[in-house]
């Protein structure tokens, strides 16, 4: 998919309405080139004569004309920012579609700079829409002057049949560096945006280890080049907009200072010259348009091939078709070599409570990651099964709503603190209080209908960490992966958790399947078993209390 066929496309879906919006356009450009035609012939059919009679009847014809243009511009209009509308929200649509689907995609792009395709750049690429009707409107403006021109004297009608596509060729030549350089502009600033989006989201962690003022001297950085690209940019628009309006301009004006000499020769009369005067000024507006189009076609076409290479990016997983029969599956690792991690093996039961220790922090992390379905299966080596199927063979989405996979670090969204928790399903009390989350809601007067700011910026860090922990919980997965959930409460309700997190997953007959990594006692101490990965392999296995025992690695770690 290329920029070229996300336009073309825009044009064909909205043919209906694109279609009445041209023609209604056209026909309000039309309505505005007959009125300096329609003073012309007052002036010489009814003022010069001054026939009274002739005088009513051209200014009712006048006021009719003044009507049709009003009502032609109007539901123009209307038609066209429907169409607008429609085709923002589309592209909206599929963009954030093709980045949340199962399979993920393959991208260099980060999330703030996806965020601004999804946004900014489709908005731009619907204003096709209304470029195309301004380019059909002002060709037929300059079409209908130049034949009333042709009438009233043939070389004034050549001057502007061939001064107008003289102007926009010389003209053209700017668009390819318009379009590479509004491009430039929109990739500095995605890359902004994401870096900034990164660094709110980070503020608190990079102010506990003092780093904000090297994070600020970054974004400065990447902030100056976005601003660079955004005035060359601007620069060769503004250059290109003086010459067009010089261009339109002296075209006019040649044409009337023309008119006025053949007036002073009287080879046209008053009404005439009237006429060509008035159309040579409105012939400004129409030719000013043409000559503005390529800039702003060079817009929305760099902004359509942003569009168009998110769509078209390649899946990051392939199209599994397996689905999993039973209800509770059991998951297995065999050789498993991916980041730090070296050969892995690891087999976890239907409904067993598994904690997993790293001692290098990456192993962990290439752990979770693996299990979240975000590697594609030729960036590793080794079998994740689910249930005894790989789970590259698996449908995405079965594969994720049999296990969830909830990272360290999670996010919250601009709603509610029921919102955030139900993710649009019923609210699981028993979810809030397993994980400590009813707290956080007793703690704020709103309760459940307390707004959370984005990202959870109004929260503290324990707070978020327990509604994200809720949100996972009630979500009541077969198999859910954790990756410290609770570094940011204290050991108090640490401790809860652990043990509502015990009793709602492990009741008994019928638990679920639960794997954390983390390096907390509370939590350890209620697991059915410990794995010890040291240097990406499992180093140990056993309960809690038999490693904290027998294994002075395990226990200087844990029990620090």
């Amino acid at each position: 998919m290329t920029g070229r066929r996300i336009m073309a496309r825009a044009v064909t879906r909205n043919r209906r309405r694109l279609s009445a919006g041209i023609g209604l356009t056209s026909l309000h450009q039309v309505c505005e080139s007959l009125v300096p035609i329609l003073i012309g012939v007052i002036v010489d059919q009814a003022i010069g004569p001054g026939d009274a009679g002739a005088l009513v009847v051209w200014l009712a014809a006048l006021a009719a004309l003044f009507t049709a243009l009003t009502l032609a511009y109007r539901f123009g209009a209307r038609q066209l920012m429907l169409a607008i509308a429609d085709e923002a929200h589309l592209l909206r649509a599929e963009v954030a579609a093709k980045i949340m689907h199962p399979r993920g995609i393959r991208t260099d792009r980060r999330a703030g700079d996806l965020l601004t395709v999804a946004t900014t750049d489709t908005d731009n690429t619907s204003y096709l829409l209304d470029y195309v009707p301004r380019i059909a409107g002002a060709v037929t403006a300059t079409a209908v002057s130049a034949v009333a021109l042709l009438v009233i004297d043939v070389r004034l009608g050549l001057a502007v049949l061939a001064g107008t596509p003289l102007v926009l060729l010389a003209l053209q030549v700017a668009a390819p560096v318009i379009t590479r350089r509004v491009t430039e502009q929109q990739n500095l600033a995605g890359e902004a945006t994401s870096l900034a989006a990164d660094l709110v989201g980070g503020v608190r962690p990079l102010r506990g280890i003092g780093a904000e003022h090297a994070a600020a001297a970054r974004y400065d950085e990447v902030s100056r080049r976005s601003l660079r690209a955004a005035l060359r940019a601007a620069r060769t628009q503004g250059w290109y907009l003086s010459a067009s309006t010089a261009g339109g301009a002296l075209l006019a004006g040649g044409v009337a200072i023309l008119a006025g000499w053949f007036a002073l020769n009287g080879r046209i009369t008053v009404g005439e010259l009237i006429t060509v005067i008035g159309l040579a000024q409105f012939l400004m507006e129409p030719v000013g348009m043409l000559t503005l189009m390529p800039s702003r076609l060079a817009e929305a076409k760099a902004s359509a091939c942003r569009v168009a290479a998110v769509l078209d990016a390649p899946a990051l997983l392939p199209e599994g078709a397996e689905t999993l029969d039973g209800t509770r599956p059991e998951l297995e690792l065999r050789a498993l070599r991916y980041g730090t991690l070296d050969g892995v093996d690891l087999r976890v039961r239907p409904g067993e409570f598994v904690g997993v220790v790293a001692h290098r922090p990456a192993d962990g992390e290439a752990l979770v990651t693996i299990l979240s379905g975000r590697v594609a299966p030729e960036e590793y080596e080794g079998e994740v099964l689910l249930g005894g199927t790989r789970l590259a063979r698996l449908d995405p989405a079965d594969a994720r709503r049999t296990m969830l996979v909830e990272p360290h670090l999670t996010d919250l969204f601009t709603g509610t603190i029921e919102e955030n928790v139900t993710a649009g399903g019923p609210l699981d009390a028993q979810a809030l209080a397993a994980s400590a989350a009813d707290q956080v809601v007793r703690a704020h007067p709103g309760g459940l209908a307390h707004v959370v700011a984005e990202r959870g910026a109004g929260l503290s860090g324990g707070q978020r960490q327990r509604l994200a922990l809720a949100r996972a919980l009630t979500a009541r997965p077969p198999i859910l992966v954790m990756r410290d959930p609770t570094t940011a409460v204290d050991a108090v309700t640490e401790h809860e958790i652990a043990r509502g997190l015990r009793a709602l997953r492990h009741p008994g007959p019928g638990a679920f399947t639960t794997v954390i990594v983390t390096s907390s006692p509370s939590l350890l101490a209620l697991t059915d078993r410990v794995v010890v990965l040291d240097g990406g392999r499992v180093a140990a296995e056993g309960t809690h209390a038999e490693l904290a025992v027998t294994d002075d690695d395990y226990n200087r770690m844990v029990l620090r």
